[in-house]
């Protein structure tokens, strides 16, 4: 699956999968660029998940995960450590706020996408069926605490930052996956639900989370609302 319709022979590799939120965040953040990849899904199955592992990513990351990306004899893995190459190797535009303290709270925001957020949702998964749980209640629990948070940042704002950034692409994809986990967001929040709608219509995003959607149905996994909504707008 290509990243950009930019290049026709992108040099830059991308291992990446069909449900990977941290490789989907990369391909975000490299269409908004204009840089071209060239896409290799590892194999998933339902049975089997991520299995066998591609040897490239074995190779390059020690937690054998993607992403992976290889740029001639540059090998990187993390998400944010190659978004932050992405950054350095194109600046324009950029997706990091210019001024230094918007900088490193849009950096921080970033983070806590991955480790104060994420984490409930890790949580949930296996628990779909059950959340009346009390581990699933604590995590929605959780969640929602994280949208309230979100909800108020963004009054009088179009981003959850400063500017368009990394930060507003790693939430967006974190949230989808808590939406299809079961920490939906709700009209508690009607600003994060129309930054969401924002989000959903960049082209960047649509580029990314349409084939996610496809793939979810090909699999007969059942799809949040807003993603069938984006299937139906295709």
């Amino acid at each position: 699956m290509p990243s950009t319709p930019l290049s026709t022979s992108p040099s830059i590799r991308l291992y990446s999968a069909s449900l990977s939120m941290f490789g989907a965040k990369v391909q975000i953040a490299a269409f908004e660029k204009g840089i071209p990849l060239d896409i290799v899904m590892v194999p998933f199955t339902q049975t089997e998940g991520y299995s066998p592992k591609h040897p490239e990513v074995v190779r390059i990351n020690p937690k054998k995960q993607v992403p992976v990306l290889i740029n001639g004899d540059l090998e990187l893995f993390d998400s944010t450590q190659i978004l932050e190459y992405l950054e350095d190797l194109k600046p324009e535009p950029a997706l990091w706020p210019a001024d230094i303290a918007a900088r490193a709270r849009a950096r921080q925001m970033e983070h806590m996408s991955d480790e104060v957020y994420f984490p409930h949702i890790i949580r949930l998964m296996g628990l779909q069926h059950d959340l009346k749980d009390p581990q699933a209640v604590a995590a929605i629990e959780g969640a929602r605490d994280f949208y309230a948070r979100l909800e108020k940042r963004l009054q009088g704002r179009e981003f959850i930052m400063e500017s368009f950034s990394f930060a507003d692409i790693a939430l967006y994809m974190a949230m989808l996956f808590g939406e299809r986990q079961g920490a939906p967001l709700t009209p508690a929040t009607p600003l994060l639900l129309a930054w969401r709608d924002r989000m959903s219509a960049r082209p960047s995003v649509r580029s990314v989370v349409v084939p996610m959607a496809q793939y979810l149905l090909s699999i007969g996994w059942p799809l949040p609302a807003f993603m069938a909504k984006m299937l139906q707008g295709d």
